[in-house]
Order: C-alpha cells, then structure tokens, then sequence
C-alpha cells in the first residue's frame, strides 16, 4: 500500500507555480494520490492512463516554452505504448527531461535497465510519498543546476533573448521556439563567433546519455534559421563553419 505521509507544503527554489510534472500512470489510485502529494507541494501536474497518450502531451509540449514539462514520474507496465519504450524514445530524440520510474519491478535487473534506457531515478512499488517527493526535489535541483539560466538580456543585432522569461524577439516580432532550440540560440547568443562542433553542441544542450546521432544538431538548426533568418539559405546569423561546425553571428 502506499504510505500517504505526504510533506507539509513549503516555498522552495524548485517548488514553483510554473512547475510542471507530468504523472503517466494506469492505476486510478497511484495515480490520484500521486497528483494530490505533488499539487499540495506547488506543482503543476498533468496525468496520462498510457503511453501514447502521454506521447502526445510532450509533443504538444515542445511546440511551446509555456507547456514545457519539468519532469516526468513514469510507470513502466502501461497500455499502448509501456515505460520503457517512452523512455528510450524520448533519450533517442534527444529530450533530458528528468525521468522518476514508479514501478512494481523490484529486480536488480529492472532497476538497472530502467536506468539504462534514460531514466534518471527508480523508485519501487509500494513507496511512501515523503520519499517521492524527495526524489522530485533532488532531481529538479540537479536539473536546475545544469541549465541555470544566464540572467542578462542577450542581444545580437537584430535578435534580443530574454533568458528568464524564455522569450526571442527578432526585429521587434516575438518568435515562438521549442525549448531545444531557445536553449541552443541561448548558448549561441551567450558565446558569439564562437564555433561549437556538433559533439558540444549536443554534450551542452541535449547532454552526455544522449543516444542519437549528430544530424539531430543539423536539424535544430535548419529549424532555427527559418525562424531567425530573412533568408534561411544565406544565413546570416547562424554560420556553418565547414569542418568544424556551427558558429552564430
């Protein structure tokens, strides 16, 4: 049974009103309970019954900075599509999203491959929801620390980047950018003239268990240029530097 000693809520760096989770979960009441311990905490939860739809709700997710989640808590023996393979997809495609794995496989053997496939923390079934709040906590500050923010307005030219409020402005026109690539015009932009071979640019943004090949750099980046460019096939921005890699101004 789940132990329903659920903390006392409490303001804390990583606990905000703009934290979202997403809890993918087929069990009525894992998943209910679940939702309250994290909502009584600041969170924003969303909840899926299986794996497609889940899928779904990070799709739409990386179309905008604003529906961006900020972790995900993910049963493994799910209808559809299961837990591991989500798992592995989404490293596949590059997304670091931090990943809690709630599962009744308590093996050695499952544990380790849960980990294996991407996922950043597992926790067995029965658990109590004191310690699985711990865990979201740890794993938010870990994520915190890697992609802290610069706090300065960034401005090249025509562009201006507002780190904190996730925002592009080019020539005064707001464009709407998938969390990839703001991070990726944010180190850019942090760094100008600097050139990034392929390998850095995916140690930086999309981290070292990234499981994908290099062409995922070269896509963000033609992505970006048809959103920054006047025209995207004589770029004037983001350069590439050939035999190198990627440059920006």
């Amino acid at each position: 049974m789940l132990s329903l000693d659920i903390p006392k809520s409490r303001t804390t760096p990583e606990f905000t009103t703009t934290t979202r989770v997403l809890v993918v979960e087929d069990e009525d009441l894992i998943r209910e309970m679940v939702s309250l311990a994290l909502q009584e905490q600041g969170y924003h939860v969303v909840t899926a019954t299986d794996g497609r739809v889940a899928l779904n709700l990070l799709k739409e997710s990386q179309m905008s900075l604003q529906l961006a989640f900020d972790l995900i808590i993910l049963d493994l023996m799910l209808p559809q599509v299961n837990g591991l393979d989500l798992c592995r997809l989404l490293r596949y495609q590059g997304d670091t999203i931090p990943i809690l794995i709630l599962s009744a496989k308590a093996s050695e053997t499952d544990r380790v491959l849960g980990l294996e496939v991407g996922a950043d923390d597992y926790l067995t079934k029965p658990f109590s929801m004191r310690e699985l709040i711990a865990r979201c906590r740890a794993l938010l500050r870990r994520q915190s620390f890697s992609t802290a923010p610069v706090s300065s307005v960034l401005q090249f030219e025509g562009i201006t980047l507002f780190p904190e409020e996730c925002r592009v402005l080019v020539d005064g026109v707001e464009i709407n950018l998938s969390p990839k690539e703001f991070r990726l015009l944010e180190l850019f932009m942090s760094s100008p003239r600097r050139v990034w071979s392929r390998e850095q640019l995916i140690e930086q943004i999309w981290g070292m268990d990234f499981l994908g090949d290099t062409k995922t750099v070269d896509v963000h980046i033609r992505w970006l240029r048809e959103k920054l460019e006047t025209d995207p096939s004589k770029p004037k921005y983001l350069i590439t530097v050939r035999g190198f890699g990627y440059r920006f101004g």
